[in-house]
């Protein structure tokens, strides 16, 4: 009769710092970890800071009145408005964004965890595979880092441009629509799904479907990356109809 391993030989627990550069350079291994001691406090802590610092750069580099004016010139009702009306809009605009703007980079992360935990919590159930919405939601926030790198590259960029130059709707151009003229010339329902189709986001993604695999091992990890990206799609489509409609 063959004996049980013992607790001797199991694999001994990720730090912090070993968990987070194991995300990128051993995802396997690293989500192992996090799926049987599900933390998620660090890279959630990292993500806020990095949002806050981004805020913080753009207001003192570039300034609010920028985005506004490119948030506002890409609106066809905004641009069919009289121009006191559409100077007022402009005023409003102005004064909420760096609230705005503030709120999120706080909120921003948490919130978008816990959606994107309780979706793919949804469709691992729906596929059979067994896991707990904890391990999901330190899944999620690890997977998230990328925005941290995301982040910081944002952050130098500001730097490296001139800051007229500075496109806070797409400030990388990691993504298709890097090769597209903004909204009006591009459609804004294509500009948005071109947008959606980023480095940054397919890591995220792939990064879920280790995680996910990692945490189920009778789970493949083409299963797991059907489980990801399949919400992913719905939402990217009706989020670019919704920049169509805006």
């Amino acid at each position: 009769m063959t004996p049980e391993p013992s607790s001797a030989n199991a694999a001994p627990p990720l730090g912090e710092v070993g968990r987070i550069t194991g995300v990128f350079i051993d995802p396997k291994k690293a989500f192992a970890d996090i799926a049987a001691r599900p933390r998620w406090i660090v890279p959630v802590v990292l993500l806020i800071l990095t949002g806050l610092a981004f805020t913080y750069t753009y207001s003192t580099r570039i300034g609010w009145e920028r985005y506004v004016h490119q948030m506002l010139d890409n609106s066809s009702r905004i641009q069919n408005m009289e121009p006191a009306a559409r100077e007022q809009a402009f005023e409003v605009q102005r004064k909420i964004a760096p609230y705005t703007f503030w709120a999120g980079s706080v909120l921003g992360a948490p919130v978008m965890i816990l959606v994107a935990a309780a979706v793919l919590l949804l469709m691992c159930k729906m596929g059979g595979v067994p896991l707990k919405f904890k391990q999901m939601f330190a899944i999620v926030s690890y997977a998230m880092l990328t925005g941290v790198i995301s982040g910081i590259l944002a952050i130098v960029v500001m730097f490296l441009k001139n800051p007229e130059d500075f496109n806070m709707l797409n400030p990388l151009a990691f993504n298709l629509a890097a090769f597209l003229e903004p909204p009006p010339a591009t459609g804004k329902f294509v500009y948005s799904l071109a947008k959606s189709f980023d480095l940054f986001s397919f890591g995220t993604l792939a990064l879920e479907a280790v995680g996910i695999s990692a945490a189920a091992p009778k789970t493949s990890f083409s299963k797991a990356l059907i489980l990801v990206v399949t919400p992913w799609l719905v939402w990217v489509l009706v989020s670019s109809g919704f920049a169509m409609l805006g």
